[in-house]
């Protein structure tokens, strides 16, 4: 408790405006990589308490678009439409498809974690399973120049979530930003150039 209070990114959370010190760890990777920019349609995958969310909002600007999703109430941001559910769902992830309107996504983001219970094989395989999940959605709703960037952990189940990105997208590259603690494990994987699906189609 004593870390999180006198936490730098904690403080300027609270200087700033955003929900969480997590909103640090994505524009520290936008300012790298560019990754959000004005006019784009964003979906973050669990979304709340709606860190993430208020970064892409500021940056895609007005023309753009952010849709949020999480099995966790999210209270209301302006310009970012919440859907509150079970993205493994598929009534969720029917209503986040017809909510894009047939379009593509421009960046799809995903920092979800399971309820951590402790036991870190379980805890591992549970991230996994997310992680997977997110790859799935990104492959079918990507444009193909779309970038998809998601958190995750090294551990059992880590190397084939790499490599099945890799087969996905012609570059994934990782980052570790200063925002994300030292003593946490976690990295984020950012993959780029969607490859063409089986049968040339885009």
């Amino acid at each position: 408790m004593r870390e999180h209070v006198n936490d730098y990114y904690v403080k300027q959370a609270r200087v700033l405006g955003y929900r969480s010190r997590a909103a640090f760890k994505l524009i520290e990777i936008d300012d790298r990589d560019r990754l959000l920019r004005a006019g784009q349609t964003v979906v973050d995958l669990g979304a709340a308490p709606g860190g993430w969310s208020q970064v892409a909002r500021e940056r895609v600007g007005r023309a753009g678009r952010v849709l949020a999703v999480d099995l966790l109430e999210m209270p209301p941001l302006p310009g970012v439409e919440f859907i509150q559910g079970d993205f493994s769902d598929d009534a969720i992830l029917a209503r986040l498809e017809h909510d894009l309107g047939g379009k593509s996504a421009d960046l799809v983001i995903c920092d979800m974690s399971p309820n951590i219970s402790g036991v870190g094989m379980s805890d591992q395989g549970r991230t996994i399973y997310l992680n997977e999940l997110a790859l799935a959605f990104a492959q079918a709703h990507l444009k193909p120049r779309g970038a998809f960037l998601v958190k995750t952990f090294q551990g059992a189940g880590f190397e084939d979530l790499l490599r099945a990105m890799r087969k996905t997208f012609a570059s994934v590259v990782t980052r570790k930003p200063k925002a994300s603690r030292d003593r946490s494990p976690e990295l984020y994987l950012l993959a780029r150039e969607r490859r063409p699906t089986v049968g040339g189609a885009a």
